[in-house]
């Protein structure tokens, strides 16, 4: 199958000043690629230079085979949907959707047809007579995807569109563009800082920083096999806890151990990983520390640790406690009797722990 967007070696620089460094990324049709990374890394350029309203500094882009570098956005066969909705604010919902389809000189017909079949998908019937400052954002936001989705392009481009939403109607948009993308199987490459947001709706995600892609992979591989510190850290929400430890090798495999304060340090154990270097940074989601009993598999190990902080969170208990010098925040049940200033025995899951290589940060497991 040949991909849908290719994008090789592109380059993006204002003057002297390089935004996008050696890009390259290709996705199948049917794919959602989400684009993720903190403000400034360079994720709405490389939106904008894919929808063609920035012109590229090298490399190639390529849309369903065909060469895209130098053909105008009018002519790319996209459909973008913005942050700020960019609805014209004096015409009816029913005539912002239609508005580009009667710009290409669409039948009337044909307008009608698609314009009842996407206001039925986006339950905005009722509100086609409206003028877009009769509505709320979330209806705005709806609007602008109908005038999107009338297209039927070869690539939707999604550019933060519910980052001026509140977090329920935030949660709710997300599930009806999953839901969206699912049914129309569309291809469409979305742009956002909210990394919930990116492990929900991806099927690939392009983590970036700086410009520079850090890595791209399925929600799954960025999750459990961050490339690098700064993905590690990144994603995920409470964050990987990345912790100095020194690796020993010894007979049954590498010693790790974890300096704490006031106290002998904690020994693991891994028999997997037997190479490492002397000098570590472990990674270990909040999850993969828990209550003993609740992680009875065959790499748990267990560890008292010192309790400092407890943060009820509804279904789940957060513990912080202070390892290698660092807050370390493990996941445990709701019912947990973790109490503050008292050791409690934990399971540290080594089957699901990341290694670090402290001065570049890149992976070493």
């Amino acid at each position: 199958m040949a991909p849908i967007l290719d994008i090789k070696n592109l380059y993006k620089n204002y003057g002297s000043t390089e935004i996008l460094k050696d890009i390259n990324v290709s996705i199948d049709p049917g794919d959602f690629l989400v684009l993720v990374g903190p403000s400034g890394c360079g994720k709405s350029t490389l939106l904008n230079c894919i929808a063609g309203l920035e012109p590229i500094s090298g490399g190639t882009l390529h849309i369903d085979g065909r060469n895209m570098t130098d053909v105008s956005p009018k002519d790319r066969d996209i459909a973008m949907v913005f942050q700020s909705y960019a609805l014209y604010p004096t015409m009816t919902v029913a005539k912002n959707i239609t508005f580009g389809m009667k710009v290409r000189g669409v039948d009337q017909a044909t307008q009608e047809q698609k314009l009842q079949q996407v206001a039925q998908q986006l339950q905005i019937e009722k509100l086609l007579s409206r003028r877009p400052g009769q509505l709320s954002g979330g209806q705005r936001q709806r609007v602008a995807m109908g005038r999107a989705l009338v297209r039927d392009p070869k690539l939707f481009l999604f550019d933060e569109p519910l980052s001026n939403l509140d977090a329920k109607l935030r949660v709710e948009m997300r599930t009806e563009i999953k839901e969206l993308h699912q049914r129309l199987g569309a291809s469409m490459v979305y742009v956002t800082h909210d990394q919930i947001e990116a492990m929900t709706l991806a099927t690939k995600i392009v983590v970036m920083k700086g410009g520079v892609i850090q890595q791209i992979g399925t929600p799954a591989e960025i999750y459990n096999r961050p490339a690098n510190l700064f993905v590690a850290d990144f994603m995920g929400n409470p964050a990987m806890n990345l912790i100095p430890a020194k690796a020993t090798a010894n007979g049954s495999g590498t010693r790790i151990e974890i300096a704490r304060k006031d106290a002998a340090p904690i020994v693991l154990t891994d028999t997997k990983n037997t190479d490492l270097p002397q000098d570590v940074i472990l990674g270990v989601r909040p999850e993969d520390i828990a209550e003993p009993d609740f992680r009875a598999n065959q790499e748990a190990q267990k560890a008292e640790c010192m309790v400092d902080i407890v943060e009820p969170a509804g279904a789940d208990t957060y513990v912080v406690m202070q390892l290698g010098g660092k807050s370390v925040t493990a996941r445990l049940h709701a019912e947990t009797t973790a109490t503050p200033g008292v050791a409690q025995e934990l399971a540290f899951d080594l089957g699901k722990v990341s290694y670090f290589e402290p001065g570049t940060g890149q992976r070493l497991n």
